[in-house]
């Protein structure tokens, strides 16, 4: 795929960045760099890097069923955001699959993708944060191939951000205000976490 020249592509997209983020989003992409242990950042390198296409896995008749019908429903809910029903059904079945592999609810992965890009794939965050989980560029560097460009890549940007987000939460015990704090750079601060408990709430769903 021809790629554009880097600078162009970059004023080009934070002019629709600016352009598009509702003014409630000014707060979102704003990840910490912090040391990690080398057993942390091996454990989370490894979690980024194992590679497999977003297949969902649906061993019964009933969890196929409730799968297509939480597709449906959150496909109808994507609409406002995304326009083509391909490119909605992919996002989506992209976002249950690592979701699923990080041990998250789905409808907080939503609710962080909205609150952070507003399901804008190549949004950027004035901090530099990137794409639809707003992953800050160290990551890629702490624990990725250190290619910060692959952070535009929807299945690669999920999965660090779903990646991430476990993480925090593990290390604040399962606390999901400090975790979502956390991840926006803005722990022990309502705002953010709020935030995304609030767009969490327009996405449940009974598959969570």
């Amino acid at each position: 795929m021809t790629r554009p020249d880097l600078p162009s592509r970059r004023a080009c997209l934070l002019s629709l960045c600016g352009a598009v983020l509702p003014v409630g989003l000014a707060h979102a992409g704003r990840q910490i760099e912090e040391p990690l242990s080398h057993a942390v950042r091996s454990a989370l390198s490894a979690a980024v890097a194992a590679s497999a296409p977003p297949e969902p896995l649906l061993p019964t008749t009933a969890d196929q069923q409730a799968y297509a019908q939480w597709q449906a429903d959150s496909s109808q809910r994507l609409t406002r955001y995304k326009k083509h029903p391909t490119e909605r059904q992919e996002f989506l079945q992209t976002l249950w699959y690592e979701a699923r592999r990080a041990g998250l609810p789905l409808s907080l992965v939503l609710g962080v993708v909205q609150v952070e890009s507003a399901f804008r794939k190549f949004a950027i965050s004035s901090a530099g944060a990137r794409g639809y989980m707003q992953v800050m560029p160290f990551w890629a560097g702490l624990i990725g191939d250190g290619d910060d460009s692959r952070l535009f890549h929807m299945q690669t940007n999920l999965r660090f951000g779903c990646v991430i987000l476990r993480h925090y939460l593990d290390r604040e015990r399962g606390d999901m205000f400090m975790a979502l704090g956390r991840y926006n750079g803005s722990r022990g601060q309502s705002a953010y976490p709020q935030s995304v408990m609030a767009a969490q709430r327009t996405w449940r769903h009974p598959l969570d």
